[in-house]
């Protein structure tokens, strides 16, 4: 089974979360990825559908 890359409806939440995930990242860089992400879902208010999205495309387990 492949990665799902297509975005929740009403995904601009997710793309700004995604956003600040890369900065955050970036100028974090020994913060881990996961920690990130539900930094992210709460920060952005995320349904649990586009949580589940960040955490199977972006996570630290994430097969893509």
């Amino acid at each position: 089974m492949g990665c799902d890359r297509r975005l929740p409806t009403g995904s601009d939440k997710v793309k700004k979360a995604i956003r600040w995930m890369s900065e955050e990242l970036l100028n974090s860089p020994q913060k881990k990825r996961d920690i990130v992400i539900r930094e992210a879902e709460i920060r952005f208010d995320l349904s649990p559908a586009e949580c589940e999205f960040l955490t199977k495309n972006f996570g630290e387990s994430a097969p893509c």
